[in-house]
């Protein structure tokens, strides 16, 4: 396996978004973000769901399904409110 460098504000960059994409690691966020740039021009859009993000949709739709998410209604009036505001 081969191995590339980063300086150290480069690095921290993506160590954030990893985190906040629900990435295990820096590797493997960095893959995905090379080979989705190499891959660009296909159809196939699988290596779109990693293991990180299908386990986000699981407990989303989990919550969702436990009636713990947010009502149509709910962020309608937040929206309103929000226009209201501006």
């Amino acid at each position: 396996m081969r191995q590339i460098q980063l300086d150290d504000q480069l690095y921290q960059e993506a160590q954030r978004r990893a985190s906040a994409a629900g990435f295990a690691t820096v590797d493997r966020y960095v893959a995905d973000v090379l080979q989705n740039d190499l891959h660009e021009e296909t159809e196939n859009l699988d290596h779109l769901f990693t293991p990180e993000r299908l386990a986000h949709i699981d407990r989303a739709a989990a919550q969702i399904d436990a009636d713990q998410g947010i009502s149509a209604e709910h962020v309608r009036d937040h929206f309103r409110q929000k226009h209201k505001a501006s």
